[in-house]
């Protein structure tokens, strides 16, 4: 669908089959949710987004374990699984999607500026998770990027076979 942006293609999609969408999003700071309810229409598929850019947000809004932060900090893999599947919990949605990372300056030998987690779940089961390292590209970059990837993960998830 040339000409077509990626978040009309997850509003079509999600909407012809039916289903709804949380955004559970850190340095993206609800990019992918603006993404989408800029487009006329999407409060038929955008059931929700939580904005949960502190370890407190993350335990507060989605229910993320204080001891998964404590144990492998705010951008993990587990702390993203955690966001999308506290997202479902605390939605009516049929999808969630979670962003978790540094978008920069900033970072650290071990988990370096550019590093983004992402975790896309679906209440049946279904689930992707990626690992991305954009680099040091500028933080405005790294949210541009991690926006795409969510868009690109949910549109992937939803084609996705029952488990």
């Amino acid at each position: 669908m040339a000409g077509v942006s990626a978040a009309e293609r997850v509003l079509a999609a999600l909407s012809a089959k039916g289903r709804m969408l949380a955004t559970v999003e850190s340095c993206t700071g609800g990019l992918v949710a603006a993404a989408l309810t800029d487009i006329a229409g999407s409060s038929a598929v955008v059931e929700r987004g939580f904005v949960t850019y502190s370890n407190a947000a993350k335990a507060e809004l989605v229910g993320v374990p204080a001891a998964l932060i404590e144990a492998h900090r705010a951008v993990s893999p587990e702390v993203a699984r955690a966001m999308a599947e506290g997202g479902l919990a605390h939605s009516r949605a049929d999808i969630a999607v979670a962003v978790t990372g540094i978008a920069g300056p900033g970072g650290s030998e071990f988990k370096p500026e550019g590093l983004v987690c992402f975790h896309a779940a679906r209440r049946d089961g279904a689930a992707l998770a990626r690992r991305r390292e954009f680099g040091a590209i500028g933080r405005a970059a790294v949210r541009a990027r991690s926006v795409e990837e969510a868009l690109e993960m949910v549109l992937a998830l939803n084609e996705m076979a029952s488990p």
